[in-house]
């Protein structure tokens, strides 16, 4: 590659491409979903489970996980918890506003090595935004996996995401669908408690079984150590993670753990890839 394709190649990890808000439609209590189209017609090209940096001009940027599958293309989601001034702003774009897209970035989900497999979706509250993309991957090609088993816990029912999605995965036949609510309402009439309650009612081969957990940091702990009581083996334990990221490229520093940049290397880890690395989880 000459110097001219090179500098062009580092200057387009920087430079935000222009997209187009389609659709913008209320999720959950402080959610928004977003789908978006670049203006260029091409495809966001991700991997299930990367991230795109998003940045609205003269407010700022900030980083967030691709919520639907690559088989979407070439428009692409994204859901937006109302947390900050990008956010904030965000929630109040509507169909034509415009704004920019770097990325993909970072590691996704390793799908063709997922081929065979049995799957354990562990989901907690806004962590099935970005298992959602492999989750539509994987139903996608459903003919390619094992058993698929998918659950999903949320403090209160209102905090319930994709609600459509969540009724069509109980209706299948080809997927074992469970959910949870910590603290119920009046009208919930469903499981409740801590997704972790889910698991005693599971038939797993554990040999057989990757568990892809996506949650809160403080679920992490206690599904991993549910699968390993199951039997599931530390590098078939796969979690996503998201610590501070900031410019998405690895140079500003923020998301480092021991050396490890989570927007390079990750978001997406095996289990036994990160367990002795302190402050990880």
């Amino acid at each position: 590659m000459v110097a001219a394709e090179l500098q062009s190649a580092e200057q387009s990890i920087y430079l935000p491409e222009l997209a187009t808000v389609a659709r913008a439609e209320p999720q959950g209590v402080t959610e928004m979903r977003l789908c978006l189209a670049l203006d260029s017609g091409r495809p966001l090209g991700h991997d299930p489970g990367q991230f795109v940096e998003v940045s609205l001009f003269g407010i700022g940027e900030a980083p967030i996980s691709v919520s639907s599958g690559p088989q979407q293309a070439p428009d692409f989601e994204l859901v937006v918890r109302r947390c900050g001034t990008v956010t904030e702003a965000l929630h109040k774009l509507t169909p034509g506003a415009k704004l920019g897209i770097r990325g993909p970035f970072g590691r996704g989900f390793d799908v063709a090595a997922l081929h065979g497999r049995d799957l354990l979706f562990v989901a907690g509250g806004i962590g099935l935004v970005p298992l959602r993309s492999l989750i539509h991957s994987v139903l996608a090609d459903r003919g390619a996996f094992g058993d698929v088993t998918i659950l999903y816990g949320t403090k209160t029912p209102g905090e319930r995401l994709f609600l459509d999605e969540l009724a069509a995965w109980q209706e299948r036949s080809d997927v074992s669908f469970l959910d949870t609510i910590d603290r119920p309402d009046p009208a919930w009439s469903g499981n409740v408690g801590v997704i972790t309650t889910l698991f005693a009612g599971l038939d797993l081969d554990a040999k057989q079984t990757t568990a892809v957990i996506v949650g809160p940091p403080v679920m992490y702990r206690f599904a991993i150590m549910e699968c390993r009581n199951a039997g599931i083996a530390d590098e078939d334990i796969v979690v996503s993670l998201e610590r501070r990221m900031k410019c998405g490229v690895g140079k500003c520093g923020h998301c480092q753990i021991n050396g490890r940049y989570v927007c390079q290397d990750g978001p997406v880890f095996k289990y036994s890839e990160i367990k002795f690395l302190k402050e990880a989880l």
